[in-house]
């Protein structure tokens, strides 16, 4: 029998937690982020962002597959769960940024 869908964010975002246990997994994730977080900017600034905004999506989970699939050996949960996941990673990239998570 298969595990049952996540039905809300508080759970999901427990779930998602538990899948990025590993040290390394998490800084990947950050620096992957904060590199999106930072060309989004960049690109936005320049007026060029409808030429490039593909390279987002390479750049963020590039990241963060190798992450899952290197270092915490798991499935990403964006398979599953696409835009929680997106939204659980830059949640979670603030929380590493202000102190509330550990690496």
């Amino acid at each position: 029998m298969g595990k049952e869908r996540i039905t809300n964010y508080t759970e999901f975002y427990a779930f998602y937690l538990d899948e990025h246990l590993d040290k390394s997994n998490r800084i990947l994730h950050f620096v992957g982020t904060s590199i999106v977080i930072l060309t989004s900017i960049l690109l936005s600034v320049k007026g060029i962002w409808a030429n490039y905004w593909w390279i987002l999506p390479l750049i963020g989970y590039g990241f963060a597959w190798v992450g899952h699939f290197f270092f915490e050996k798991n499935k990403p949960a964006t398979f599953k769960y696409p835009l929680w996941s997106l939204f659980s990673d830059f949640k979670m990239c603030y929380q590493l940024w202000i102190g509330q998570l550990k690496f």
